[in-house]
């Protein structure tokens, strides 16, 4: 064995498991968050797993606006939309997975503050052996999805309680 095959093994040894479970961490692209009340908002963001394994989001955290963090999303049952939270959203290998409102998203319960237009925050979101990603993030409450509609309005509703019988929407 020559000294060039020793170090490439020893250095292979130091590595770390995680490290060799994905080749590349998620990308986050066209994020930004919204208030839905005065305690409560959300994330939005497109999530790019360009590595050879399925990333699975499995928690988020923004502890400058809130200690409770969650994945959420939306079931349709008997005709009428609601949130619901979830374990956590996967993202398979070599694809893209939008958090969206009426879909994917995370949601901030309980906000310290209200999220102000402009306000910019961090969020960590964890992907388990695929690394945490961090994210900044700038509140944008004048967003419109495309159509010009906000299929994602919770000024009504109140989730100080977290009791998601209070997030139904007809359609």
């Amino acid at each position: 064995m020559n000294r060039t095959t020793m170090l490439a093994a020893a250095l292979a040894a130091l590595m770390p498991m995680s490290a060799l479970a994905q080749d590349t961490a998620p990308t986050v692209s066209e994020a930004y968050a919204r208030s839905t009340n005065p305690k409560v908002g959300a994330a939005f963001m497109t999530i790019t797993n360009n590595g050879s394994k399925d990333c699975v989001l499995s928690a988020a955290s923004a502890p400058d606006i809130t200690d409770r963090a969650e994945l959420h999303t939306h079931v349709e049952e008997n005709g009428v939309m609601s949130m619901v939270e979830v374990d956590s959203i996967t993202i398979p290998a070599g694809a893209s997975h939008a958090l969206d409102r009426g879909g994917d998203h995370v949601m901030f319960m309980a906000t310290k503050a209200p999220m102000a237009q402009g306000d910019e925050f961090e969020l960590t979101l964890d992907f388990g052996d695929c690394g945490t990603v961090p994210v900044t993030l700038s509140v944008d409450n004048d967003f419109a999805p495309a159509g010009g509609h906000d299929d994602h309005d919770h000024d009504d509703h109140s989730h100080d309680d977290h009791s998601h019988d209070d997030h139904s929407h007809g359609n």
